[in-house]
Parts: structure tokens; sequence; C-alpha cells
């Protein structure tokens, strides 16, 4: 069960009142679902161990609240209503941040930047450190609040927070376009667990034995949930437009409602004649022996931050291509492997070099996969925690 904040006056929580101080750092986060703001702060806290970390989710404790439990990290949920505003939940999120009393708040997402900023300075503390995901804000695309939150933030940046976290060079730029501080804009790129990211053959024969996949059988595959800005239409008529060009492939897709209960996906893959090629695996826990099995990722998406799969797949060997969003071609390196979003006869073309390639033969294939593992090596979590450490601390 979700710890609730009458939990503060439990001796639990009074033991954590005790070890609170300068080197506490406060996240602040709208939930703790799998996504990849949360992802990327559970690895923050689990391998930041010089720093005491202690977790507020404005919501639930989704996925990871257990998880970072586990961890060693102290957790507790707001249990707010994204769609019913609580003058009396936020004053208790305020006293929750006086009675943690930490050195640093660091919040997630425009809505814990709002919510959270102004409860830390309310509190007292000026520490308070603004972490920004996305890379564009698109009406259609973007919910109406999200944008208006984020509009309001801009307002506010001059005062709130100290420093402004970008997770890619992309959303920095956007956002000083906003009209957020330009001088309180920095970046920092999400770390890549490269202990759980890294070539595993095992894992690779499993996950196609267990999909009927082939090692003959050129294996696609796209890891991200169900969501307009994911595109998966402009994956769909890539795939369809490589399949007219006689390549034989099997495509494996990986995630949140990416499964045979979605009608609405499922439509999609039949209109264009891809009932036999998609395989649906919905949302699964070994996504590092996913990126293992498959042959190459394909990043379709209209709007990304840092893409975190495009790292997670090259780090286990396996080259990607990728629409120009976010910061995709620091990732991959080579603007040969990137074309532009919402284009799907691009798309395509780049599949289809990737097959010649691996048709080519499987000592050119090695080369490129260790190239692969070689170049994600900068993106770790260690890289990560140090820079965010840095950030803090006054080191940046």
């Amino acid at each position: 069960m979700c710890p609730r904040l009458a939990c503060i006056h439990y001796p639990r929580f009074q033991r954590l009142l005790l070890v609170s101080s300068s080197n506490t750092v406060l996240h602040i986060i709208t939930g703790l679902q799998d996504g990849g703001a949360e992802g990327v702060m559970y690895r923050l806290c689990k391998h930041s161990a010089s720093t005491k970390h202690v977790v507020i989710s404005l919501m639930d404790e989704g996925k990871y609240g257990s998880l970072l439990r586990e961890a060693g990290i102290e957790v507790f949920c707001l249990g707010m209503n994204p769609g019913k505003p609580s003058l009396f939940k936020f004053f208790r999120l305020v006293s929750l941040v006086r009675s943690v009393c930490p050195g640093v708040v660091q919040t997630w997402m425009y809505h814990a930047d709002l919510i959270g900023g102004l409860a830390a300075r309310i509190a007292g503390n000026k520490n308070v450190y603004w972490g920004i995901r996305h890379s564009t804000l698109e009406r259609g695309k973007t919910k109406l609040s999200t944008i208006l939150v984020a509009r309001l933030c801009a307002s506010l940046s001059f005062w709130l927070p100290k420093k402004i976290i970008c997770c890619a060079n992309k959303a920095s730029r956007v956002h000083e376009e906003l009209g957020y501080t330009k001088d309180k804009l920095c970046v920092i790129h999400n770390g890549c667990d490269l202990t759980r990211f890294s070539p595993n053959e095992n894992s690779r024969q499993r996950v196609r034995e267990e999909f009927g996949v082939s090692e003959s059988e050129f294996l696609i595959g796209c890891v991200g949930r169900y969501h307009p800005c994911k595109d998966h239409e402009n994956l769909f008529k890539a795939l369809a437009l490589v399949k007219d060009a006689g390549v034989n492939f099997r495509c494996l897709l990986v995630g949140k409602n990416v499964n045979k209960a979605n009608g609405a996906l499922v439509n999609a893959i039949a209109n264009l004649g891809l009932d036999e090629s998609v395989l649906l695996a919905g949302s699964r826990e070994d996504v590092p022996d996913v990126m293992n099995a498959i042959d190459i990722h394909v990043l379709a998406s209209s709007s990304e931050g840092f893409p975190n799969v495009l790292a997670e797949a090259m780090a286990c060997g396996t080259p990607c291509v990728t629409t120009e969003v976010g910061d995709a071609l620091d990732i991959v390196g080579d603007v040969e492997l990137t074309c532009l979003p919402s284009d799907p006869d691009a798309l395509a073309s780049l599949v289809q070099r990737m097959f010649l390639k691996w048709f080519e033969g499987p000592e050119i294939w090695e080369r490129t996969k260790i190239h692969c593992v070689q170049k994600i090596q900068r993106f770790s979590v260690q890289s990560m925690v140090d820079a965010y450490e840095a950030c803090w601390y006054g080191r940046k």
C-alpha cells in the first residue's frame, strides 16, 4: 500500500527526519507510472550512492514506488487527482517538504515543476531544480492543460527554480523560445544502465524462440507506449512499403497498450496488410532481452526529448534507425540513420538499407553491432549521476 501523508506522524517518518540534511535530495514527480522520466529518476536515485534521496509522488506509486523502496528510498504519495486540484493536498505537500528539510528539491515534468516548486518555495527552500522532459509541445498531441502549465512555468522561471535541467539539447532550445530563462537552462542527458542493457546471446535466443522467429528472419523492433507522439501510423506505413519492396521481415512491438486489445492499433495493422508481419507483445519487464532479440530498432516518433530506447538498443548491440526528433541524432551519431518525422517513404528507405547491410553477412553486421555498443558508452548512468550531483552542488 502507498504511504499517505498521514504517515509523517509514524516513527518510520521520524527516523527520516533525523537523517535529513543538506545532502538530502527531495524528488517531487507527478506520478510513478511506467514512463521515461520515472525510469530516469529511479536510476538516478538508485545509483547516486553519495546522496540521500526521498521521493514524493503527487499521485500514486504506480510501477516505481515499490522498486524505489526496494532500493532503500523513502517514497510518499499524495493521491492528488489531476482533474481536481486540491489546496488541502497542496499544503500537505508544503508540510512534507518542511519536514524532510532537503538541501535540494528536484522536480520532474511540468505539473510537478509548478506545484512542487511553489510548495518548496512556500516551505522556505530556494534550491529548486526543475526537470524538463519534452522537446515539443504540439496541440493535438500534447494535452492543452500541459501546454498551459508549461507556459505558466515559463513566466515563473525567472524566479522559481535555481536551475532548469533539460534531458535534451533540443528541449533546451525549444523552452528558451517558449520564454524559459535562458541563463538557468542546462542539459543533462539520460543515462542508460549498461549493466542491464548489454549484448546477451542467450536472451536473444530465448525471446526469438518465444515468438517463433528463426535466426534467418530479419526481426525489426519498436519499444514504446501507444501514444500519438510515438506515431505508430508512420511506422506501419513504412513497414508496408518495406513489405511491398519484397523484404521478408517480422516486427515485434513492445509497450503499454501495444497489444491485441487495442482495436485502433489492430485495425491500422490489418488495413495495411501487416497482420502476419507484426507481433504485438504489450508491456514487458524484460526489455533488455527484447533489445537483444531484435536485429534493428526503429523509432518512428513525431516528438521525443531524449529517446531512451535508442540508447538501450545500441547498448545491447542493436543498430537503430530513427526520425530526427529530440536528441536522436546525438545518440545514433550518424545523420544517415535518421529521417524527418512523418515521412514513411524515408523511414522505409532507412529500414531497407539496414536490411541489405544485415543480409550481406554476419561479419559486417557484427562490426556494426560492436560499433553501436562503443558509441553509447558516453550515455552511462554514472555519467548522468555525476552531472546531476555537479549541478545540485554547484559544480556545473
